[in-house]
């Protein structure tokens, strides 16, 4: 296949994705989509650009429909950049009985953006996600690999006004 893009994996990224793609029989390389699309995703800025997708279909020997499609799918891929922090809020049935919906719209206001957006400033981005599997301690979100669960207004301001102290790089926790 003819290389279709000017972007290309660190050697040892590289060396990575051979590693993982060697797990699964010949002919079942695509199951190694998801865990690939998860290191180019850190690897190129904590997003997948259409250039990104493209490069992980030519090593991977897909056609970039089939990884557009899976990384359009799930939410935690992302198809834009993102800020330096990204709070992710479930907002699926446990969680949005607990409130979800406020500690959203508190977020919005707190940060001056709506669901989908990044602060002016580069440091937040906030994403309402399906479940994230905490249904027990609702209304939960994700921050980087950190889970943040029994949230209160009070908890979220603490939250981020402690990233924002710390300046906080969560997508690679």
């Amino acid at each position: 296949m003819a290389q279709t893009t000017d972007i290309s994996f660190k050697p040892e990224t590289f060396e990575l994705i051979q590693k993982i793609t060697k797990r699964y029989p010949d002919g079942k390389h695509k199951s190694a989509l998801i865990p690939v699309l998860h290191i180019a995703q850190a690897e190129f800025g904590g997003w997948l650009s259409p250039q990104t997708m493209d490069l992980v279909a030519e090593v991977l020997r897909l056609k970039p429909i089939e990884v557009y499609e899976v990384a359009s799918f799930y939410s935690m891929f992302n198809l834009q950049p993102v800020g330096k922090c990204l709070i992710e809020v479930c907002r699926t049935s446990s969680c949005w009985l607990c409130g979800a919906e406020d500690i959203i719209n508190h977020l919005e206001q707190k940060l001056n953006i709506k669901v989908g957006e990044t602060s002016s400033d580069g440091m937040f981005t906030l994403k309402a996600v399906e479940c994230l599997g905490s249904c027990g301690t609702a209304p939960m979100m994700q921050v980087g690999a950190d889970y943040h669960e029994n949230l209160s207004i009070e908890k979220v301001d603490k939250l981020v006004d402690g990233f924002r102290q710390e300046n906080k790089q969560s997508r690679y926790c």
